[in-house]
């Protein structure tokens, strides 16, 4: 899944380019953050991880990460940076390619009550793809900052996330406007898509002690969607017995993994071979430890 999230990352510049997405699309880079010695524990095999993968990562004191982002607390312990990691507003992203879609005379048919007669379905519905894809809760804030940017400039991520709550984590992505976004919660309520206090309280306690400046923030939409979840946590790339194309299941990853999975299910469907990274995503995989 990490070297399918690699492959995919090389594709986004062009993939952004393509779509017109200059001001939503930022190459902004990532400080994993920890607060304590098991944390630091964690952040030292991740480096070992990225290296192992040939990905730019250095290792920073407490002190360090600060002069890089003032807006840390002082009890941040240490720090990887990850100058190659970007971002994109989801939201815009899908404006693209709806707008890509209506320039090469695709019509999109919103609310139609199952799939048109064709000579090949691609099913790419998220969380509502049938089983063994299972919707797994997020909850998220939307905040600004009403002096502009100036918080962070990289995004900022803290901790592992555990299903069932937050845990002990949070991401922090700058938008370079002054927004930022706060989440996410990981949890097992089937199709529940309220907010609740708590998730928005443990949100902001847990980003407080990493960047202190975020209670100053406006706080301008909380919200919850539906991660694609599977029984492995990797996505569905390839066909089913039905002959069905999947394009689903990708839980946390699915636009990282956008461009690359666009690239495996057009050669799919133009009977040409996938990128050898989606390989090991073909939904026979639960048909075959079923029948074990």
């Amino acid at each position: 899944l990490l070297r399918a999230g690699v492959a995919s990352a090389a594709r986004w510049p062009a993939f952004a380019e393509e779509l017109g997405l200059a001001d939503a699309y930022r190459a902004c880079g990532t400080l994993v953050v920890a607060r304590d010695a098991d944390a630091a524990e964690a952040l030292e095999r991740e480096r070992a991880l990225r290296e192992r993968l040939g990905l730019r990562v250095t290792r920073l004191r407490g002190s360090a990460a600060r002069r890089l982002e003032p807006g840390l607390a002082p009890g941040v312990r240490c720090a990887l940076e990850a100058p190659d990691d970007h971002a994109v507003d989801p939201r815009d992203l899908v404006t693209a390619l709806v707008a890509a879609c209506e320039r090469e005379g695709v019509t999109l048919r919103a609310g139609h009550p199952g799939p048109p007669a064709a000579g090949r379905v691609v099913l790419a519905t998220g969380a509502w793809a049938g089983a063994p894809v299972r919707p797994v809760k997020g909850q998220i804030l939307f905040l600004r900052d009403p002096d502009g940017p100036g918080l962070v400039d990289r995004v900022i991520r803290h901790g592992a996330h555990k299903a069932g709550g937050l845990g002990s984590g949070f991401y922090l992505v700058p938008r370079g406007d002054g927004r930022y976004v706060l989440g996410a919660t990981m949890e097992e309520r089937g199709f529940d898509t309220t907010v609740t206090a708590g998730a928005m309280r443990e949100l902001l306690e847990e980003a407080q002690l990493v960047v202190p400046g975020i209670d100053e923030l406006i706080v301008e939409e909380a919200a919850a969607g539906l991660r694609p979840g599977t029984p492995d946590n990797a996505p569905l790339i390839g066909a089913r017995e039905d002959g069905t194309l999947l394009a689903a299941g990708h839980h946390r990853n699915g636009i990282l993994l956008a461009p690359l999975t666009a690239d495996a299910v057009a050669a799919l469907l133009a009977g040409e071979q996938p990128p050898a990274e989606v390989v090991p995503f073909s939904p026979a995989r639960f048909a075959e430890v079923a029948a074990r």
